[in-house]
């Protein structure tokens, strides 16, 4: 029987909340349907109402992860002491992690194929970024030629470990995840053994 450990909001869908259970790829869940242990109660705007043991927690989009069971440890899939983080792969084998930028909750996907640290425009107004300050670029979507913004993130923290002046780029339109890229990644020594990741950090 698999119970949930940590549960993040990626979304809300009409009364339907986007859950991101243990660090697994979300799964869209009814008010009043259960997954894993987690009974969405109600949705409303970018927040949902879950029961978690028995306990309810009001969760909005992007905020950190709730943990619960295991003496409450830290957040599911995340490991950290200082300089070292280990990831465990969710399903579809993706790394998922909670993190926190210039001290704000977020909640990321490790990827290896972007250049930075990748958000929409939503994301960033929601973590306090000051996006339109930084240098305007022209990025291709799906609907043509948008207009995104490159940026210094002040830190980027995941698990115990905090790094500083990372490069990112907000982009016009809607992302389920902010993408934790390789302008944080190439300052980790990264080693990848089967469904684990763990990052070591360059000196």
């Amino acid at each position: 029987m698999a119970h949930a450990q940590s549960v993040a909001l990626a979304g809300v869908l009409g009364n339907k909340a986007l859950l991101v259970v243990n660090g697994a790829a979300p799964k869209s869940v009814a008010a009043g349907e259960k997954h894993m242990d987690v009974k969405v109660i109600s949705t409303s705007g970018d927040q949902a109402v879950l029961e978690l043991n028995g306990k309810r927690h009001t969760l909005r989009v992007g905020d950190a992860p709730v943990s619960v069971g295991a003496g409450g440890g830290g957040a599911a899939g995340v490991a950290g002491k200082g300089n070292r983080i280990v990831l465990t792969a969710g399903t579809g084998g993706h790394f998922f992690t909670p993190g926190q930028i210039n001290g704000r909750a977020v909640q990321f996907m490790v990827d290896t194929g972007a250049t930075g640290v990748a958000m929409s425009a939503a994301d960033a107004e929601r973590a306090g970024i000051k996006y339109k300050d930084g240098q305007p670029v022209q990025m291709s979507t799906a609907n043509g030629v948008a207009m995104g913004y490159r940026i210094k993130l002040g830190s980027v923290r995941v698990g115990d470990v905090e790094v500083y002046d990372i490069d990112a780029v907000v982009a016009p339109q809607p992302m389920p995840y902010m993408l934790l890229g390789n302008s944080f990644l190439t300052r980790f020594q990264m080693i990848r053994e089967n469904d684990q990741m763990t990052l070591v950090k360059r000196f």
